[in-house]
């Protein structure tokens, strides 16, 4: 067991919150890939005949729907089925540790995850989808697990609130999709075809300059007034904006023109010192730890096999 309290001298830097990049790789491999898995799994047992089902045709060649799944399954599978053994585990050590997570905890990460959302490529999937609140609550619990030992000083907590606050103000943030567009004259034309009814998403992969973005079907993350890393043309357009809204054309610092979409808001909240506190607790304990710890550590203890075989 390790202590912080000859650690108070030493300087709490601001900072992001060290655990939100585990979540980003988590969601970058695994954000849609539970629908497609599942698919795959509850159609695996289908008879031949749906098997053989032509899901997809090129001229003369076609592609069967058990091609397309066993694609899936390949590409998909395995980090997929890892994430649904993790999640089970997790339930397991929770209920063996007596560890609880509420919803007002798993409210406060998805607000803090949203919060750092912000600028071109970061692919974050989207933190009210069901599915990444299930990977923070998952994640919550291995933190709770590892750190339930560990002494932090309330001194400490208090001191890196107060070091940190801005961190706790969430401001209102904007998921917002972008194209980029050499000039005015593009520009228009484009948003011509958005309202004649064309996809967004879709123009955004065809046309947006901005290569980044534009494979992620224009989306740029979460815009707030304190973002650092957008142009502030696209702040100034975006803050005020309601859900499913299109702006534009909006000039650039870099001579480009882009136009803008937004298709959820959501709303800031000022995080009080009692409502964070065990948070941070959580976080200050993990710095202590000598080495990172995954839930994979914990297959054995909890019986946790698969058909991929060892680990």
């Amino acid at each position: 067991m390790r202590r912080a309290g000859n650690e108070s001298e030493r300087p709490l830097a601001k900072r992001r919150l060290k655990t939100k990049p585990v979540l980003v790789i988590l969601t970058i491999l695994l954000a849609g890939n539970l629908f497609w898995f599942t698919l795959w799994v509850t159609k695996g047992g289908s008879s031949s005949a749906e098997g053989s089902e032509q899901v997809a045709s090129v001229g003369k060649q076609s592609i069967s729907r058990e091609d397309w799944m066993a694609a899936m399954e390949k590409q998909y599978g395995r980090e997929t089925l890892r994430e649904l053994v993790n999640r089970s585990v997790m339930d397991a050590a929770a209920k063996k540790y007596g560890i609880k997570v509420s919803d007002a905890e798993i409210d406060i990460e998805l607000a803090l995850l949203r919060s750092e959302g912000e600028g071109t490529g970061d692919a974050y999937g989207d933190p009210d989808d069901d599915s990444i609140a299930e990977q923070v609550k998952s994640r919550l619990i291995l933190e709770k697990v590892l750190t339930k030992d560990v002494i932090v000083e309330d001194e400490d907590i208090k001191r890196y609130y107060e070091e940190n606050e801005a961190l706790y103000d969430v401001k209102t943030s904007y998921r917002t999709s972008a194209i980029i567009l050499p000039g005015q004259e593009e520009a228009e034309q484009t948003l011509k075809e958005l309202k004649n009814g064309s996809s967004f998403g879709v123009l955004a992969r065809e046309r947006s300059t901005d290569a980044a973005s534009a494979s992620l079907g224009g989306d740029i993350g979460y815009v707030s007034k304190s973002s650092e890393n957008v142009d502030p043309a696209i702040i100034d357009a975006v803050v005020g904006m309601k859900e499913g809204e299109t702006a534009g054309p909006v000039a650039l610092a870099d001579g480009t023109v882009a136009l803008l979409h937004v298709p959820g808001v959501y709303e800031g909240r000022s995080f009080k010192f009692k409502e964070v506190k065990d948070q941070i607790r959580r976080e200050l304990a993990l710095e202590q730890l000598t080495q990172s710890v995954t839930p994979e550590a914990f297959w054995d203890e909890f019986g946790a096999e698969w058909f991929y075989g060892k680990q």
